[in-house]
C-alpha cells in the first residue's frame, strides 16, 4: 500500500518595518505586545496602532498616523503592532475582526477605541479630548462659550482647596473617560468649574455636584442621593438624559444599517458642510445650531434662558450685586410671554367636489391681568389642548366660509382657569396654494386683520398666523428667526437634523441630487422615507440660517410647496436614430404626455432578466409599426425617478398611451404572454376605441389613409420577411450539404475504428503472453538464486571450522613445548638436591605430573570433540 504524501506549506515570510524608521511611530513588526505593554507603564497617554501589513486600510491609514504623531509625539507615546503575524503576540492574545484598530490609554485607564474616520484631523481631535477629558472653567465668559455650544455639557463643581484633588473630582474625571469609551463621537463635553461665584450662576453651591446643561428641557443635577456616585452612574445618567438638537452621522464605509435606521425614525434634514474637527471657530455650524434650537424650542421663547445670554456681560443686572431679584424679575417676564402650545386645526370641505380648506392654528395663551399667582406654564397641558379643541368645535360655524381673503381670529375663554383662553386663526387655502401664494405679501402687510371676540378681549390678544406664513408677529418678541421657533412640536411632520461632512461624504451628497461641479460643498436635502420622496434646497442659494428655515417650513406647511426630487438617468441619453426611445426623468412628461402620438412604455430594471429576453419583440414591434403615429420607449425604474401614480412593482410592466387620451393609460394583462401577437392586438385595439363625436369625411379619409399606409407597411415587411425566408431555404441546403459529407466522414472514421481494435486485441494477447513467459523465467530464477545461497552459506560455516582447528593446533604445540621444558628443569633439581630433599622432591613432582597428563587429557577430548562436530 502507498502511504499518502505529507502536506508540503511555505512558511511565512519574516515581517519586516511598516512604518519608516525615522518615523515617531515605535513600530513592533513581530507582534511584540508585551514589550509594547512595557512601554506603556512610562507613559501617561498612548495611542496603539493595530495593524495588518497587507491591509489596505492600514496601509491608508499609516500616513495619516504619522502625521498626528509628528504633532503630538512629544505628549503621546505611538506604537504601532503587527497583529497578524503568526508568531507574534499580539495575533495569539488578540482577535480582531478587521483592521486597523486604534486603541488610546489614559495612564490605568483603557483601552478607549477609536472608531471614527481614519482621517489625521479627527484622530487628532480625538487624541486630544482623551488628553484633556475635563475642560476647566474659572470666569463667566468661559462658562457661556461652555453652555452655548450645541453638544450636550456636564459641569462640576469642585473646590480645590483640599490635597491633591478635592472629594469626587477623579470619579467625575473617570466618568468622563468612559464617556468617550461608549460613544467614540464625543457628543458629551465634561467641564469642571473651581470658582464658587460662577457655580452659583447654575445652581451648583455644593462642592461634587454635578449639572447636566440642556438647551430646550430643564437641565438637570445629579441625583446623588438616589444613585451612587460612580464614574459609570455618572456618565450613564449623561448619556440618558442628554439633550442632541443636532447629530453627525459619519459612516464608516462598510456595510452599515447606520443610514437606515436613522432614516426609519421619521423624515430627515441631512446637511453637509465642509468641517475641520481641530479649527477654533465655526461659525456655519454656529447658525445651523441656531437653526435647531429654534426649531426644537418648545417650551420657551426665542428670548429663553435670559441667564445665559447676559452671563457673558459684566455690565448686566444679573450679575449686579446690589440688585439680586433682576435675574428673577426677567424671568418672570419671559414665562409670562411664553411661546402657547399650538394645534393645527383642518375644517372639512365646504363641499364634497371642492379641494378648498379652512386651515387653523389653534393655541393656548396666558392673560396679562390680574392673578393670584405667577404664572407657571413648563410644558404644554394636553387637557388644555383638548378643552382648546372643543371649545374651538363649538365655534366652528364662525370660520366656515367658502373662500375667505383674510386671516380671522377670535378668543375663546378656558373652560378651566380665568386666567387663559384660546385664539384661533383660520384662513382658506387650496391645493395648491396660488390664490394664498398671490395673495400672501398683501395679506400680511396689513397691520389690522379681521377680529371677531367671542370672549374675555383686552390689550394682549394678538392674531398668531399659521405656520405657512412667512411674516407672522409673536408680541413682544424679536421678529427674525420667529416663524420656526417650536415648529417641531407644531406639526405632524417633525424632522431629524443630521450633519454630515461634506469632505468625507460628499458622494452621499451627490447620491441625493447634488452637482459634482461645485467647489463649495455644501447641500442640504430633506428625505421622507416613509413618503417615498426627498426634497433638495437649490444649490444657488447660500447655506445660511434663513435659507435652512424656509426649507424647514415650506416642509412642515400642510401642502408643501417643495418640488419632489428626481433622480435622472445621466447614462440614458441615446441618438435618435435608435428604434426604441431611451425615457429618462427629465424626458418623461415631454415623451408620454406631449406627445402627439401613442406611446407604448416598458417599465424595465437592469437586473430583471426577463426585461432583457425581450428587447428582440420590442425592436420588431418598434419596426412594424408606423414612426409618424407610435412611439415604442422604455424606463429605467432603478435609476429614475417617476411621480408617484405612474410607479409600480412588478417588472417588466407594459403601459400604452393613447393619441388624445394620456390620461387614460392602459396597463398590458399580467396574464397574458409578452410576445409579438399580443402587443400588436393590445396596442390596435386600444388605440382604435372609438370616440364619443361621429367622425367627419375628413376622420374617414385619414381613416383610410392610416390603414393604407399600414397594409403598405405590412406588405414591405412581408416581403422582406418572404426573401429572408429564401435565404434560409438555401442555408438550409447547403447546411444538409455539408451534413452528407459529414456523415460519409463519420462512416469511414468508424471503419478505422474498428481495423484499430483488432489490431488492438492481437497485441494485448501477444502482451499477455509475453507476461507468462517473463513470469516463468523470474520463477526459475529465484530457485536457482536460492540454491546458489545455500552454498554460500555451506562455505562459509567450513572456512569459520577451519580457522578454529589452526586455533587449536597451535595452542597444543605451545603447551607440548612447555610441557618439555619443565621436564628439564624437574631432573636438573633432582641432581643438586640430593639424598636430603628426596621424599619432599618426590611428592611434589608426582603431582605435577598428574596435573600435567590431566589437562592433557582434556585437551587431547576437547580436540576430538571438534573434529567430531
Amino acid at each position: 500500500s502507498c502511504s499518502r504524501a505529507k502536506d508540503v506549506t511555505m512558511p511565512a515570510k519574516l515581517p519586516v518595518n511598516f512604518f519608516s524608521t525615522s518615523s515617531p511611530v515605535i513600530d513592533l513588526f513581530r507582534g511584540q505586545l508585551d514589550y509594547a505593554d512595557h512601554l506603556r507603564q512610562d507613559s501617561e497617554i498612548v495611542l496603539y496602532f493595530f495593524y495588518a501589513p497587507w491591509c489596505g486600510q492600514s496601509i491608508a491609514a499609516r500616513e495619516e498616523i504619522e502625521r498626528v504623531a509628528s504633532r503630538l509625539s512629544d505628549q503621546v507615546l505611538f506604537v504601532a503592532v503587527n497583529c497578524w503575524w503568526n508568531q507574534g503576540k499580539c495575533r495569539k492574545q488578540k482577535h480582531f475582526f478587521y483592521f486597523p484598530v486604534i486603541h488610546l490609554f489614559h495612564r490605568s485607564f483603557g483601552p478607549i477605541e477609536y472608531k471614527g474616520p481614519m482621517s489625521a484631523v479627527y484622530i487628532e481631535k480625538f487624541v486630544r479630548r482623551v488628553m484633556t477629558p475635563l475642560l476647566y472653567i474659572s470666569s463667566r465668559s468661559k462658562l457661556l462659550d461652555f453652555l452655548s455650544n450645541y453638544e450636550p455639557g456636564v459641569l462640576g463643581y469642585f473646590e480645590f482647596n483640599a490635597s491633591p484633588q478635592p472629594p469626587g473630582y477623579l470619579t467625575f474625571f473617570t466618568s468622563a473617560l468612559h464617556s468617550l469609551k461608549k460613544d467614540y463621537l464625543g457628543t458629551i463635553r465634561f467641564g469642571v468649574i473651581t470658582n464658587k461665584h460662577v457655580a452659583e450662576e447654575i445652581s451648583l453651591v455644593r462642592s461634587g455636584s454635578v449639572y447636566l446643561h440642556r438647551h430646550v428641557n430643564t437641565s438637570l443635577i445629579y441625583p446623588d442621593d438616589i444613585m451612587n456616585y460612580t464614574a459609570e452612574n455618572i456618565c450613564k445618567w449623561a448619556l440618558e438624559n442628554r439633550e442632541i438638537l443636532i447629530r453627525w452621522l459619519r459612516p464608516h464605509g462598510g456595510k452599515s444599517l447606520l443610514l437606515n435606521n436613522e432614516l426609519k425614525k421619521g423624515p430627515a434634514l441631512l446637511i453637509f458642510i465642509p468641517y475641520n474637527p481641530l479649527a477654533e471657530i465655526h461659525p456655519l455650524l454656529d447658525e445651523i445650531t441656531k437653526v435647531a434650537l429654534q426649531y426644537h424650542n418648545c417650551n420657551k421663547s426665542q428670548a429663553a434662558e435670559p441667564d445665559l445670554q447676559h452671563l457673558g456681560d459684566p455690565d448686566s443686572p444679573a450679575f449686579d450685586s446690589s440688585a439680586p431679584d433682576a435675574r428673577t424679575e426677567l424671568s418672570e417676564t419671559f414665562s409670562i410671554t411664553k411661546y402657547p402650545c399650538c394645534n393645527t386645526v383642518v375644517l372639512p370641505q365646504w363641499h364634497s367636489i371642492s379641494r378648498t380648506h379652512n386651515v387653523c392654528e389653534l393655541c393656548v395663551n396666558q392673560t396679562l391681568g390680574v392673578k393670584p399667582n405667577k404664572v407657571h406654564v413648563p410644558h404644554c397641558n394636553f387637557l388644555e389642548i383638548e378643552a382648546a379643541l372643543d371649545s374651538f368645535y363649538l365655534q366652528e360655524h364662525t370660520f366656515f366660509q367658502v373662500i375667505s381673503n383674510t386671516i380671522e381670529c377670535s378668543n375663546f375663554l378656558s373652560f378651566y382657569s380665568p386666567f387663559s383662553y384660546y385664539t384661533a386663526c383660520c384662513r382658506t387655502v387650496n391645493r395648491h396654494f396660488l390664490s394664498f401664494l398671490s395673495s400672501e405679501k398683501t395679506i400680511f402687510q396689513t397691520p389690522k386683520v379681521a377680529f371677531s371676540s367671542h370672549g374675555k378681549k383686552d390689550n394682549t390678544q394678538h392674531s398668531i398666523p399659521h405656520i405657512e406664513d412667512k411674516n407672522c408677529f409673536i408680541p413682544d418678541l424679536p421678529i427674525s428667526g420667529t416663524n420656526i421657533t417650536g415648529l417641531s412640536c407644531r406639526t405632524n411632520k417633525t424632522l431629524n437634523l443630521y450633519l454630515l461632512d461634506s469632505n468625507l461624504f460628499w458622494i452621499y451628497a451627490e447620491r441625493l441630487g447634488a452637482s459634482r461641479s461645485t467647489h463649495l460643498k455644501e447641500f442640504a436635502a430633506i428625505v421622507d422615507l416613509k413618503e417615498e420622496v426627498h426634497y433638495v434646497l437649490d444649490q444657488n442659494q447660500s447655506l445660511v440660517g434663513s435659507t435652512l428655515e424656509n426649507f424647514i417650513k415650506n416642509f412642515s406647511i400642510l401642502y408643501s410647496p417643495l418640488k419632489r426630487h428626481l433622480v435622472d438617468d445621466p447614462s440614458g441619453h441615446f441618438p435618435e436614430q435608435r428604434v426604441i426611445t431611451e425615457v429618462t426623468t427629465n424626458t418623461f412628461r415631454d415623451t408620454v404626455f406631449m406627445s402627439e402620438k401613442n406611446v407604448l412604455l416598458l417599465y424595465y430594471a437592469q437586473w430583471c432578466g426577463f426585461c432583457a429576453s425581450l428587447n428582440h419583440i420590442f425592436i420588431q414591434l418598434a419596426r412594424l409599426l408606423p414612426p409618424d403615429n407610435f412611439t415604442v420607449a422604455r424606463i429605467d425604474i432603478t435609476r429614475n425617478d417617476l411621480p408617484w401614480e405612474f410607479m409600480t412593482d412588478r417588472l417588466p410592466t407594459v403601459l400604452f398611451f393613447p393619441h388624445q387620451r394620456k390620461e387614460q393609460s392602459v396597463k398590458f394583462p399580467e396574464d397574458i404572454s409578452i410576445n409579438l401577437p399580443n402587443l400588436l392586438k393590445f396596442i390596435l385595439h386600444h388605440s382604435s376605441l372609438s370616440s364619443s363625436e361621429p367622425c367627419t369625411k375628413e376622420c374617414l379619409h385619414k381613416e383610410r389613409v392610416l390603414q393604407q399606409g399600414h397594409i403598405s407597411h405590412l406588405e414591405r415587411e412581408i416581403q422582406k420577411l418572404r426573401s429572408e425566408i429564401h435565404a434560409l431555404h438555401q442555408a438550409h441546403d447547403e447546411l444538409e450539404a455539408q451534413l452528407s459529407e459529414a456523415r460519409r466522414e463519420e462512416h469511414r472514421l468508424q471503419q478505422q475504428k474498428h481495423t484499430l481494435e483488432k489490431q488492438h486485441k492481437t497485441l494485448q494477447l501477444h502482451s499477455e503472453q509475453l507476461q507468462a513467459t517473463y513470469n516463468q523465467k523470474n520463477q526459475e530464477l529465484l530457485e536457482m538464486a536460492e540454491k546458489l545461497q545455500e552454498l554460500a552459506d555451506a562455505s562459509e560455516n567450513l572456512l569459520k571450522e577451519n580457522t578454529l582447528l589452526r586455533i587449536l593446533v597451535a595452542s597444543r604445540e605451545g603447551r607440548l613445548q612447555s610441557k618439555d621444558e619443565t621436564k628439564e628443569s624437574l631432573q636438573s633439581e633432582q641432581i643438586t638436591s640430593e639424598d636430603n630433599d628426596v621424599s619432599l622432591s618426590t611428592a611434589p613432582a608426582t603431582l605435577e605430573e598428574k596435573r600435567i597428563d590431566n589437562a592433557d587429557t582434556i585437551e587431547t577430548e576437547h580436540s576430538s570433540g571438534n573434529r567430531t562436530e
